[in-house]
């Protein structure tokens, strides 16, 4: 009995701390869009759209890239989440996006894994403090290495890991670790309210 009243009396807490991380998620994915979109002008002269997933450009040659390419609407401008928002309309809606609706459908993805992956480090806060050490730093790292260098090219949304150069891959490190900051300073800020 006792195990069971303490499972119950956890899972308030457990909900703070995944509506912490959602709010961590957000407006860590809204710093790191500013920051790239920064580090993008400086280097490039000129802003991208929505700066954020602009190292995961360019045509990969399987996955989803190929369903798009099939359907003739594959766009090596494209970034990953553009890409599949794209993907989602056609393969899900059988339907083609304008440009502003795949512009809007990349944000929308973008933040939705945002706030996803804020979520799921705000409920492993609530069970394992530990996760928390480093100010956000080892988060933003391991989202990095999942989502950037592992997942998105394993699904055909961008290219290998290997057809980037090393520069590419420090200035997408560089953007989750602003990412987990952000969401680790915001997630301990709003934790303490709820």
């Amino acid at each position: 009995m006792g195990s069971q009243k303490n499972s119950i009396e956890s899972r308030p807490e457990l909900l703070k701390g995944i509506l912490a991380g959602v709010a961590g998620g957000l407006l860590a994915s809204w710093v790191m869009n500013q920051f790239q979109g920064a580090i993008h002008k400086m280097v490039e002269g000129e802003e991208r759209g929505h700066g954020a997933q602009s190292m995961q450009q360019g045509s990969p040659s399987h996955g989803i890239a190929d369903k798009l390419k099939e359907r003739g609407i594959e766009n090596p401008d494209d970034d990953a989440p553009e890409r599949l928002a794209k993907f989602i309309a056609a393969e899900g809606f059988d339907r083609r996006l304008s440009a502003g609706e795949k512009d809007a459908g990349g944000v929308a993805l973008h933040y939705a894994f945002g706030a996803a992956t804020g979520a799921a480090y705000g409920a492993a806060a609530e069970v394992l403090p530990s996760v928390t050490a480093g100010a956000g730093f080892p988060f933003g790292a391991a989202v990095w290495l999942a989502a950037d260098e592992v997942v998105t090219p394993a699904l055909g949304l961008s290219k290998k890991p290997t057809e980037y150069s090393l520069g590419t891959h420090a200035y997408a490190l560089a953007s989750h670790f602003v990412y987990g900051l952000t969401a680790e300073i915001t997630r301990r800020a709003v934790r303490r309210v709820l």
